[in-house]
This record gives structure tokens, sequence and C-alpha cells, in this order.
């Protein structure tokens, strides 16, 4: 039990840091959003690629891409909702 979620931590900290590289701009979220920002990602991509091929198959945690990938769209939705990012500066 304690290295399931000491891997979740991890992958979701992993994951949180990739998609906070590819999205432009600064995040000033710290490291227990960006977790928690991979670990959503993880079951909003499973969620994503479950309803792409085979329908929903309920709430289940992506592999690294589809972590990834859902971890992108949490946080450009969590930036679009706080309003961060949303002003620019030279």
């Amino acid at each position: 039990m304690l290295w399931t979620i000491l891997g979740w931590i991890l992958f979701g900290l992993i994951a949180g840091f990739i998609a906070r590289a590819l999205v432009p701009g600064k995040d000033d979220i710290g490291l227990l959003r960006t977790i928690v920002l991979g670990v959503v990602g993880s079951v909003v991509g499973g969620f994503l690629f479950g309803l792409l091929t085979v329908g929903f198959r309920g709430f289940q945690p992506a592999g690294w891409i589809g972590s990834v990938i859902g971890a992108i769209i949490v946080l450009v939705i969590y930036n679009k909702v706080t309003g961060r990012k949303s002003r620019s500066h030279a």
C-alpha cells in the first residue's frame, strides 16, 4: 500500500512537471499541486483514452503519454479558472 502511494506521488510529480514544461509560461503552483496535477491528469487521460477507444470504462489511470496529455488539459483548465497566465508581461 505504501509503495503504491509513493509510486502515484512520483508518477504524478513527473507527469505534472512534463505538463508544466510543455504549457508555455511560468507556473507558480508548487510541488504539491504539481503532484495533484499529474495524478488528476492521469485519470483524465485514462477517461479520454477509454472514450476514444473502447467506450466509457470508468475512471482509470492512463499510461505516461495519456497522463501527460491529461495533465496538460487539467493545467490549461486550471489556468483559465484561476486567471493565471491571462496577463502577458513583457
